[in-house]
């Protein structure tokens, strides 16, 4: 089948199908280089990841990221993206729906925006005629239940980005791309970056407690989280949590998520100890407005001012802004 029949095909498919969500979790089936559209030249290679197996062009010239999450990752490594998911209007975007620690380069490069949202647009993503498409099998962009409809239009790679940090990430999908060299040297940039700035530093002696505020539970990060990874390269002590905390399992994606565990509010004497406190994607008055809450206003690390804004670009990580945390930390204990 020609192209040109087989990408009417798929627009009219996508057209009848416009109700298609992409939450969820799922699998797929493995699909062949056949699904490419347009060919790419080269042998392609047999790619495992979270939705199965694909055939993957050896060397990909036009991909499409369903996964604002995973575009950082694919920009650093100079992968030839030309176009990505946006996300709506927010604090840690610019105009296009790009996450800010990266929109500067993904337009220096021309990376079109294949849609807003976190649906994916079928009809839009096959007009963009991807020879790989590369989407996320977790978080609010995920693409897992639309994997067999994106595997008709391209190729099509999800991965999982909630239980591993982000070089491993990168270094995952560097591979599966056949752009291992890219995928090392930004790691080996960002490692030199993370040693100077480790011996530049005095590490707090208190444990840190790494968290979200929200209305009902306080999303905690553990040592394995890509966060608590990033700090405890830099020399700090992550805290363990306290055994008994973590609210029901259902509040936990079924208890599969190892890099965060919700803690009622009421707990958060118990959880956070003696810890000083670093806030993950918050403003300002989010920080003031919780250290101003009744069971929080006792907390050692509110009562000495350890409190500490990591940043609004720092619940997704990738070499952009992995990079600003580290500079950010940096900030805060340099010449300690």
């Amino acid at each position: 089948m020609s192209f040109t029949r087989r990408a009417a095909a798929v627009l009219a498919a996508a057209i009848a199908l416009a109700g298609v969500t992409a939450c969820g979790s799922g699998g797929g089936e493995t699909r062949d280089e056949a699904a490419a559209a347009p060919a790419s030249s080269g042998a392609g290679r047999s790619v495992r990841h979270d939705g199965g197996t694909t055939e993957v062009p050896a060397k990909p010239q036009r991909i499409v990221s369903v996964s604002v999450t995973l575009t950082g990752h694919l920009l650093a490594m100079e992968a030839p993206l030309i176009a990505s998911q946006a996300t709506p209007p927010s604090p840690i975007v610019d105009s296009n729906g790009f996450f800010s620690q990266w929109s500067d380069v993904a337009v220096e490069r021309g990376v079109q925006v294949a849609y807003k949202g976190f649906e994916p647009a079928l009809e839009k993503i096959a007009g963009l005629r991807p020879d790989l498409i590369v989407g996320s099998a977790s978080g609010a962009d995920d693409a897992s239940k639309v994997y067999d409809r994106l595997s008709e239009i391209a190729p099509t790679l999800i991965y999982r980005y909630d239980n591993l940090s982000w070089q491993d990430l990168t270094t995952k999908i560097g591979k599966a791309l056949g752009l291992e060299a890219g995928a090392a040297k930004v790691i080996q940039s960002y490692d030199q970056h993370v040693s100077e700035v480790k011996a530049a530093i005095k590490a707090p002696e208190q444990e840190i407690a790494l968290l979200r505020v929200n209305p009902t539970e306080i999303p905690v990060f553990t040592p394995v989280s890509a966060q608590g990874q990033l700090l405890t390269s830099l020399g700090l002590k992550v805290r363990e949590l306290p055994p008994g905390l973590e609210t029901t399992a259902d509040q936990n994606e079924g208890g599969a998520r190892a890099d965060m565990v919700p803690v009622a509010t009421e707990n958060v004497t118990k959880a956070f100890g003696d810890a000083s406190l670093f806030f993950v994607s918050h403003t300002k008055k989010d920080i003031d407005d919780a250290a101003a809450k009744p069971l929080w206003r006792d907390l050692p690390a509110v009562k000495d001012k350890r409190l500490y804004d990591l940043g609004l670009d720092s619940f997704r990580l990738d070499y952009y802004s992995a990079t600003n945390v580290v500079d950010r930390v940096a900030g805060f204990f340099k010449g300690q």
